[in-house]
């Protein structure tokens, strides 16, 4: 019966992947036996004709040598068991080797812990650094971003989106909608977008903006509010969601570094195959506590700026919050705080005093062409 080996034998004349033996330990020293196919032969190595070091990838093997020139020969044993039963045997004369092998191991296993230590060390460094700077590398890629890239990308997810929906072409919710709008966006400085707005007929209280300025008022939302100044609000919000690429960075963050990389190399159509990914969940971005601040405190200086009502804003969700908390689905997406609110009130307070010019529609026509009785109920 073949003995199992325990160790590997290297010289001249032997595989360079070293030949397989098993080695046992006696009085007198070590004896090798050859296992399988090896070309070694067995024999008896004295403990006076060794030496002994550390040796292995992790320093955890005892090198055995002896012999010169053409019979040199060289055992690594790694086996535990046959590690220990060495050290018993072993005689004083191989007491400096086996130290040495000894302080060797030590250090080898303590530079080993130190430059996993350190490894380790830069990749929490790291993590931290992405953690904490995510959001500026999400800026820093997103500022890359051609407008007409978050066009096309807004746009195709636009389409889709409508081309499932009931849309309203005409009548007095859109034109009101058209006068919102132009309204605000004549005060837009140095405006990049061509924004496109959408009315489309669904009892959903909300609004949603795209990438590339694509926007959606629900017909909903016009039920619910009590005046033209309240939708402005909302609409005045998201457009400012856009204008600050809220939404790109958003995506950015859901696509990763995949997204990063295709930023730096300008990869136009890889950046848009991967958008693509993410689909209608542009429809339903949630956005983080600090965009919604922007875009609320952005808001309100802009509908200040166009002369409409900016209380409008505050007083629709703060209604809304009282009364519809649990059903309406704008809170899904614009979650609205009581300390949100009152930021709004300091901001509206810190801005010049403007006498408001009022809309050119009646508002209770708007609601009766939705078929609103009484916009209070």
């Amino acid at each position: 019966m073949n003995p199992i080996p325990n160790a590997l034998c290297f010289g001249d004349g032997l595989p360079g992947v070293g030949a397989p033996c098993h080695v046992t330990v006696s009085a007198d020293g070590l004896t090798m036996v050859p296992v399988g196919t090896s070309p070694l032969v067995e024999e008896a190595i004295a403990f006076a004709d060794m030496s002994v070091e550390a040796g292995g990838l992790d320093h955890d093997q005892l090198v055995v040598s002896w012999g010169t020139g053409s019979s040199a020969r060289t055992l690594y044993l790694k086996d535990p068991a046959l590690i220990i039963a060495f050290r018993r045997a072993a005689p004083a004369e191989l007491t400096a080797h086996l130290e040495r092998a000894a302080v060797q191991v030590r250090r080898a296993r303590h530079g080993h812990r130190l430059l996993w230590g350190s490894v380790l060390g830069v990749v929490f460094g790291l993590g931290l650094l992405l953690w904490f700077g995510t959001d500026l590398i999400v800026e820093w890629a997103v500022a890359r971003i051609p407008i007409e890239w978050e066009q096309k990308l807004g746009e195709s997810v636009y389409q889709d989106f409508l081309s499932k929906e009931t849309v309203l072409k005409e009548g007095p919710a859109v034109s009101a909608v058209q006068e919102m709008t132009q309204r605000l966006t004549d005060k837009i400085r140095d405006n990049p977008y061509k924004f496109q707005i959408s009315v489309v007929q669904s009892p959903v209280v909300n609004a949603f903006a795209l990438p590339g300025g694509y926007v959606v008022v629900f017909t909903g939302l016009m039920t619910k509010a009590e005046s033209g100044e309240e939708v402005a609000g909302v609409l005045s919000h998201e457009l400012n969601h856009v204008l600050q690429r809220h939404g790109m960075e958003r995506m950015v963050k859901m696509l990763g570094l995949a997204a990063v990389v295709g930023i730096l190399l300008g990869d136009q159509q890889g950046l848009t195959g991967l958008a693509k990914q993410v689909g209608m969940e542009l429809v339903t971005l949630k956005f983080g506590r600090a965009q919604e601040t922007e875009a609320d405190v952005t808001g309100i200086r802009l509908l200040s700026d166009a002369r409409i009502a900016p209380d409008g804003m505050i007083r629709f969700f703060e209604r809304l919050s009282e009364k519809d908390k649990a059903r309406v689905e704008v809170f899904s997406t614009h979650p609205m705080s009581a300390g949100r609110a009152e930021r709004l009130k300091a901001e509206l307070a810190a801005l010049p005093k403007r006498t408001p010019e009022p809309f050119t529609f009646q508002w209770k026509t708007i609601q009766d062409s939705l078929g609103v009785s009484d916009p209070k109920k």
